[in-house]
């Protein structure tokens, strides 16, 4: 077969970008780790000695950071003074805690996945699952913050409030279990918002459970409790809301998650099932937010659901079609998209 010389340099051009995208992972974290952004955030067009300093780093390591961020388009250069900025947008993606588009955690869970390739290897030849509390810890961290400023701007403002009827009831007073809560953000969140409601957050990795209790009571959060628990058989009936944040595609039997929910719910409770967003067939997911959402789910939410009883396996890119099947499956008379968000698709369940 004759090589298309054109459609070679083409392919080779894009390895060389892809190349420069994944040998900048650890300088993110790092940057995120030593306040490097933070500090850029805050001086404003500065030298590479004037950020060492302030950051208590060196100097040598931090000229050669710089001209990384910024052949990267991270940062901004300017070349007359040889100083470097950030423009607020740039600051919204790295440095500002508040940001809704906050992407650095991102990049402690991709760098669990390059701790992980051995075990992915095993896996990829055995078939067997890898549990989602086996994987490297930067996993559990990086989870968390990625998706809490999305969890933060858009949870109380938009998410709840797309729910029929749910808003209402927390007000006054409801009772609500997050299942798969994690490091507890979305449950930590939901609490401070309602706090006439009370709310239970199960996680069946209880180093996680046990993170999740330490930053409640670090925020003096008096109506939340985490708990040890599996989606099949979490304690408690008559909730108000049972909540799975990114979480329903991991496990093993989320059909089975959904029968057991329908039985803990009150008649007229609510199911709120988050996901990332995704359309129903491979063909239209073929973009930049498929492409790395496929990419999580080979590493992570995959070989998680194998590891579990029955293993499914939907991957994070299961579709509101998928969903509304293994939904209508466990029980659930009512489903529909509430909302949505360009990562996210939000899903009611009712019985």
């Amino acid at each position: 077969m004759q090589v298309d010389e054109e459609k070679l340099h083409v392919l080779l051009g894009k390895m060389v970008t892809e190349m420069g995208a994944a040998a900048i992972g650890p300088l993110i974290i790092l940057g995120d780790r030593l306040g490097l952004y933070k500090a850029l955030e805050d001086f404003g067009p500065t030298g590479s000695k004037q950020l060492a300093d302030a950051t208590g780093t060196s100097e040598r390591y931090v000229r050669e950071w710089l001209a990384a961020q910024a052949a990267s388009g991270y940062i901004e250069y300017h070349p007359e003074k040889e100083q470097f900025s950030m423009t607020k947008e740039q600051a919204m993606v790295f440095s500002d805690p508040n940001s809704p588009v906050l992407m650095t955690g991102a990049y402690y869970a991709i760098s669990s996945m390059y701790h992980d390739e051995e075990i992915m290897e095993k896996a990829f030849k055995s078939g067997k699952g890898v549990s989602w509390g086996d994987h490297h810890s930067c996993l559990f961290c990086g989870t968390e913050k990625f998706f809490r400023p999305s969890y933060k701007t858009n949870l109380v403002s938009n998410w709840l409030p797309a729910l029929d009827g749910v808003v209402d009831k927390l007000k006054k007073g409801g009772k609500v279990a997050d299942i798969g809560c994690g490091h507890g953000a979305s449950t930590i969140i939901m609490a401070e918002a309602f706090p006439n409601s009370e709310f239970i957050g199960y996680d069946f990795h209880e180093g996680s459970v046990n993170h999740a209790a330490a930053d409640a009571k670090k925020a003096g959060l008096k109506n939340i409790t985490f708990k040890v628990g599996n989606a099949k058989n979490f304690p408690g009936k008559d909730y108000d809301l049972v909540a799975f944040f990114d979480c329903l595609h991991d496990m093993g039997d989320p059909v089975g998650a959904c029968k057991h929910t329908v039985k803990a719910l009150k008649p007229d409770g609510t199911c709120l099932i988050v996901e990332p967003y995704a359309n129903d067939s491979l063909l239209e997911n073929m973009n930049p937010v498929g492409r790395a959402f496929y990419s999580f789910s080979t590493m992570l939410c995959t070989p998680s659901s194998l590891s579990q009883e029955v293993g499914l396996a939907l991957g994070a890119q299961a579709g509101e079609k998928k969903l509304k099947q293994v939904a209508i499956d466990g029980g659930f008379a009512r489903f529909r998209r509430a909302t949505e968000t360009p990562f996210n698709l939000i899903l009611e369940a009712r019985p």
